[in-house]
């Protein structure tokens, strides 16, 4: 077995050309911020009673991936999975480049960027928003701090665990508020249940192991590294048990609320009568972004191909938006029971079911956040020591 030795990859005609589509998405993103910063929001899908649109799921989908990215790094680091260890600085940098897009995205769509600046100095800690603002600094800094002492040869090795254990304790804080600020909305029958912030847990190390995946590939192909095919069987079968416990979560999340007859309303319109949201949630989540993928990864031979884990991976990266897009724009459709007990109807469309549709200059702002981040693990493949030269099955520990 050879010694593991990280290296920069090369810059080649293929990775050029991916850069420059990256970089196409995001000046796309910065002409619809623009575009939408002088017309307003009203040039949007959203209106008054959504408030929350594309770009939010975007968001949510980015900020949850870069926590379950990071998890690879905790396998090797928390877990003594030796196994997993050459993967863990593209970890952390793969956690913090999808972090960015998620909060860029989410700045860029406020209206007002400038009024960040209120939101970084004036503090209502009753509000979970001001929490997680200090949860997402913290976690780009504490996972830059457990890179540091992880490529540092002045840092003795005995500091990796107990950074590494800090970064996974935070990161399940992290994606506890994200998941938080939909399960203590108790307005919105589609939103208040407790089990928000596990069925986030699960989301993310699901979307996060699935981008890692994707991402791992296409960087040793770019940078022409060995990858072993036991490495990528290994990550993809681990990939379908969480999004199995993902499916066991969401299952538990609606049968909870058709028990309670407060929300049999809203789980109705979910289940059955939400149209697009219905679709959404049966089809394109269920079925084609949890169901396929599990039977593709456990039918497949050993070790699954690799074409078997792009087409798994991205299966249940559509998976993620469609149940974040259910969740974040469908608990919003559904209308608040303001006054229990009583038909309300006013020209505000009080009791009424909003309707959405998604904007190109939504859509463009979300995809300039992915794209962001990819951009920022290419440049960060490139300057830094993050990949290792040879992770055939051979030379794993």
């Amino acid at each position: 077995m050879e010694r593991t030795i990280y290296r920069e990859i090369s810059f080649t005609g293929q990775l050029w050309m991916w850069a420059a589509v990256m970089g196409a998405f995001i000046l796309g993103a910065l002409a619809s911020v623009v575009y939408v910063e002088h017309h307003g929001h009203i040039v949007t899908g959203m209106n008054n009673q959504i408030v929350w649109g594309t770009p939010h799921v975007f968001a949510i989908f980015l900020i949850v991936a870069a926590s379950g990215a990071l998890n690879v790094a905790s396998m090797a680091s928390v877990f003594d999975r030796t196994v997993y260890k050459p993967l863990s600085r593209l970890s952390g940098v793969l956690a913090i480049a999808l972090l960015m897009g998620g909060l860029a995205v989410l700045v860029l769509d406020l209206g007002r960027p400038d009024r960040l600046l209120v939101a970084m100095t004036h503090f209502n800690f009753s509000s979970i928003f001001t929490w997680n603002i200090f949860l997402y600094t913290g976690f780009m800094g504490i996972v830059a701090l457990y890179l540091f002492v992880q490529m540092s040869r002045d840092v003795h090795p005995k500091w990796v665990k107990p950074a590494g254990i800090l970064a996974f304790v935070w990161r399940l804080a992290l994606t506890t508020g994200t998941g938080s600020i939909f399960g203590w909305l108790v307005a919105r029958p589609g939103y208040d249940a407790a089990i928000m912030a596990p069925l986030f847990i699960a989301m993310s190390f699901a979307l996060g192991l699935a981008v890692f995946i994707l991402v791992l590939i296409a960087l040793c192909r770019l940078g022409e590294r060995k990858l072993g095919p036991m490495l990528i069987h290994q990550m993809t079968r681990l990939l379908a048990l969480f999004v199995g416990a993902v499916l066991y979560f969401t299952a538990v999340h609606h049968l909870s609320n058709i028990y309670v007859a407060q929300h049999s309303g809203v789980e109705r319109f979910f289940l059955l009568a939400g149209g697009t949201y219905t679709f959404l949630f049966w089809i394109v989540q269920v079925a084609i972004g949890s169901i396929l993928p599990i039977v593709l990864i456990y039918r497949a031979e050993t070790p699954v191909p690799t074409k078997t884990a792009i087409l798994a991976s991205a299966l249940v990266i559509l998976g993620g938006f469609a149940q974040l897009y259910v969740i974040v724009i469908g608990g919003q459709a559904y209308p608040m029971d303001i006054f229990p007990g009583y038909e309300v109807t006013s020209s505000f469309f009080d009791g009424a079911r909003a309707s959405y549709a998604p904007s190109l200059p939504e859509v463009a702002l979300g995809q300039g956040g992915i794209a962001l981040a990819l951009l920022v693990t290419f440049l960060g493949a490139k300057i830094l020591r993050i990949l290792p030269t040879n992770l055939a099955d051979s030379n794993r520990p």
